[in-house]
């Protein structure tokens, strides 16, 4: 079985910076053969916003020939509590109804995905709690399924017990609780986006993965991380393991949002406007 992961795509029917770069993304999943693609969040420009943000990448995703499970981003369905967006009840009932569950399961044979809403993570309410208790539930239902878990943000940047990296990644307290049940139930992959860098490594005995964007990369607005600026895709090859290669796609136009972060996010050009001060 052959998986495409793409990732942070940010697509927009009136911010069509990074539209171009589709094309060759749908192009390229058609000729590799995919058996599925899962899109691991920030489909969207302003989706936690502009519904008809999600209206036009979901016109894009329903064209591709093969499944496509998606994962929300930040971008998608808002982030922390006190950010100019925060996840809320509007924001997650508007991508349920345009795209269908945040959080999901999808067996393959002797493989259960499961794909994780990571942005409920750090906020210590019922939303968060209840998928805790779906993703127990579902890794306690296996059976003898190995597992793959695909979430937007990754569970660290730098180090596996590093403190809270704010935006970036899942909060200490939640991350742990996700280690213990990984380390339970035999999860293989941990596979996210979110951070524009592509970077492999493993924890615990899981292999661990950030997939490069579609986008665009970010120079110099944010701190170096580990691993590889470069705009692409994962191809995950599952059979008994899984090989996970790290592709950079031809034709992709190695956007960098920089020159045009004032156009694209606003509010986060003046956040750091404001830092620099």
């Amino acid at each position: 079985m052959k998986i495409v992961q793409i990732s942070d795509t940010h697509l927009s029917p009136s911010k069509t910076h990074f539209n171009d770069n589709w094309e060759p993304v749908a192009r390229w999943i058609e000729t590799v053969g995919a058996d599925l693609v899962v899109h691991t969040g920030d489909l969207t420009i302003d989706g936690a916003d502009q519904e008809e943000d999600i209206v036009f990448s979901m016109e894009l995703m329903r064209k591709l020939s093969v499944p496509v499970l998606i994962v929300p981003g930040n971008h998608d369905v808002g982030h922390l509590p006190g950010s100019d967006q925060p996840v809320d009840a509007a924001r997650l009932d508007r991508w349920r109804r345009l795209v269908g569950p945040d959080y999901w399961v999808s067996d393959h044979g002797n493989w259960r995905l499961i794909g994780l809403n990571s942005l409920l993570l750090g906020y210590g309410d019922e939303e968060e709690e209840r998928q805790f208790q779906w993703l127990e539930q579902t890794l306690a239902t296996r059976a003898d399924r190995r597992v793959a878990i695909f979430a937007h943000k990754p569970l660290f940047v730098d180090e596996p017990l590093e403190g809270d990296t704010g935006y970036w990644s899942v909060k200490p307290q939640q991350r742990q609780r996700l280690y213990e049940l990984m380390a339970e139930n035999d999860v293989a992959l941990h596979a996210s986006g979110h951070l524009h860098w592509a970077w492999r490594g493993q924890h615990a005995g899981t292999d661990l993965l950030w997939a490069p964007p579609t986008s665009f990369i970010v120079d110099t607005l944010e701190r170096e991380m580990p691993g590889e600026r470069l705009v692409g895709a994962v191809l995950h090859h599952v059979e008994g393991s899984i090989d996970s290669e790290i592709v950079a796609i031809p034709g992709l136009t190695r956007y960098v949002i920089d020159p045009v972060i004032e156009e694209i996010y606003p509010r986060h050009a003046r956040k750091l406007a404001e830092a620099a001060q």
